[in-house]
């Protein structure tokens, strides 16, 4: 803390503090964009205290010119940050200037001239179908706890087999999946929520974990228990997968996330439609979910290549 107080004066942490709050409170981020935020605005009042030669105050900020974010973003491109770091850079400090502006503290027209940098393309990177399967069966649970290797099985399914984002999933209550329910009510990103189906085997690989869970799941508290008791945490369902990659061979892109890409590049690859799609994985815009189209293309191409006596 007293490294922030160097780099900005009192006021200004203050400001910075209370945007923080807003960010979780009200528009409900997950904790990880918490944290980028967080450290995008501490690396950029580092930088201005380096590039003022003192502590930043609200002042520094009101004349902030598009000269100066530009300087921070090419000293970030030094020290090897990539384009996507860099756009989330920007836009984490576009989003303290924008609550800054609101109370009348500054003018945030600076850092609305900066054109973001331009992203690479990159696909998502599934898993194949028989790899999904692996990764989500029971069977194939690491863990010689019986209840825990249950658990990650229902959490694994749940995101190959409704497409959720692995906060999503965790977030959920006891109530959430009902005995007898077909759709899922989900609350993702921007506290918008969505309807998934509920298929028989998420429910029965939920409802194992259920029955052989040691700890009282009570309604108000969340479905997924970690060994002691408390909120089951991402990392531990990362180091879960990471552990699967070894075991069955399975490629470094397989990640908990990549079961969501799976999920909706085999709907593709079965004829779903880019709207539906959209709508199970909670996209706000078409355009994001057009990318499994490439996937779907890519994977075509690849097979074609390997099967074709004239390729």
């Amino acid at each position: 803390m007293n490294e922030l107080l160097i780099m900005a004066d009192a006021r200004l942490m203050a400001e910075r503090a209370a945007w923080l709050q807003s960010l979780a409170g009200e528009r409900r981020l997950s904790q990880h964009t918490l944290d980028a935020y967080e450290r995008d605005t501490r690396q950029f009042l580092t930088f201005m205290t380096g590039h003022l030669a003192g502590p930043t105050t609200l002042k520094d900020i009101e004349a902030l010119r598009p000269a100066d974010f530009r300087a921070f973003l090419a000293a970030r491109r030094r020290d090897g940050t990539g384009a996507r770091s860099l756009g989330r850079n920007l836009a984490g400090l576009r989003s303290l200037l924008r609550h800054l502006e609101k109370k009348g503290l500054v003018n945030a027209a600076g850092a609305g001239a900066i054109r973001s940098p331009k992203q690479p393309k990159s696909l998502p990177k599934p898993l194949s179908d028989s790899q999904a399967v692996t990764v989500v069966s029971n069977e194939a649970q690491l863990h010689e706890e019986p209840w825990i290797a249950a658990r990650d099985a229902a959490v694994m399914t749940l995101l190959y087999g409704c497409g959720l984002r692995i906060s999503e999933a965790l977030d959920l209550l006891p109530g959430d999946i009902a005995s007898g329910a077909t759709t899922l009510r989900v609350t993702g990103k921007g506290n918008k929520t969505r309807l998934v189906p509920l298929l028989s085997v998420v429910f029965e690989a939920v409802d194992r974990y259920r029955a052989l869970c040691p700890y009282h799941l009570t309604a108000d508290q969340p479905l997924f228990r970690g060994a002691r008791g408390g909120k089951l945490q991402q990392a531990i369902v990362q180091r879960t997968m990471q552990k699967m990659r070894g075991a069955f061979g399975l490629p470094e892109t397989a990640t908990p996330h990549a079961l969501r890409h799976s999920f909706a590049t085999h709907l593709l690859a079965g004829g779903g439609d880019l709207r539906t799609i959209q709508e199970l994985l909670g996209h706000a815009s078409l355009s994001t979910t057009q990318v499994y189209t490439g996937v779907d293309a890519s994977r075509l191409l690849d097979v074609y290549d390997r099967a074709h006596p004239r390729a």
